[in-house]
């Protein structure tokens, strides 16, 4: 008598290369960054004052649109410079703006009032660890060890190297 059994299927689980790891996070980063600023505008009194050409405690001009604009734009350009740059660039580059974006997260947290705690609290949240993750892909990219010196020979000595 011949017994059946059937082993479920595993599914594959390739390594992630950390240039796909990084490029996902500013992904994600920049999607979240987005739309809490999105969100902002359903807050009573944000579109007045948009209208009435204010932003937080700044007057809109195109300095401030550009620097906005400048803002959003590093991450999604994190996100081609994660997948495209050489390691030891890349990896310089992430660490450096990822702990520079850190204050400039928790910055839109300023003079906003408890009421809208959990909305603040939950998006930079995520926003900050986003940015960790980052911090940890880069700083423990993977080393390889550096290629062995090709054999020569020594025509002298007689001897191979």
């Amino acid at each position: 008598m011949t017994m059946r059994t059937t082993t479920a299927n595993l599914l594959d689980s390739p390594p992630v290369p950390v240039q796909a790891k990084l490029a996902a996070a500013w992904t994600s980063f920049m999607f979240l960054y987005v739309y809490v600023d999105y969100y902002h505008l359903y807050k009573p009194g944000a579109v007045d004052d948009i209208l009435a050409g204010v932003v937080f405690e700044f007057d809109i001009s195109p300095a401030l649109l550009t620097g906005f604009l400048a803002l959003i734009a590093i991450p999604a350009l994190m996100v081609m410079l994660s997948m495209t740059l050489p390691a030891r660039v890349n990896r310089g580059v992430n660490l450096v703006v990822a702990s520079l974006y850190i204050p400039v997260t928790v910055f839109n947290a300023v003079g906003e009032s408890w009421e809208w705690a959990s909305f603040y609290g939950l998006s930079i949240g995520l926003e900050l660890l986003l940015l960790a993750a980052i911090l940890r892909f880069a700083w423990a990219w993977p080393r390889t060890a550096a290629p062995a010196e090709p054999a020569t020979n020594d025509l002298r000595e007689g001897v191979r190297r």
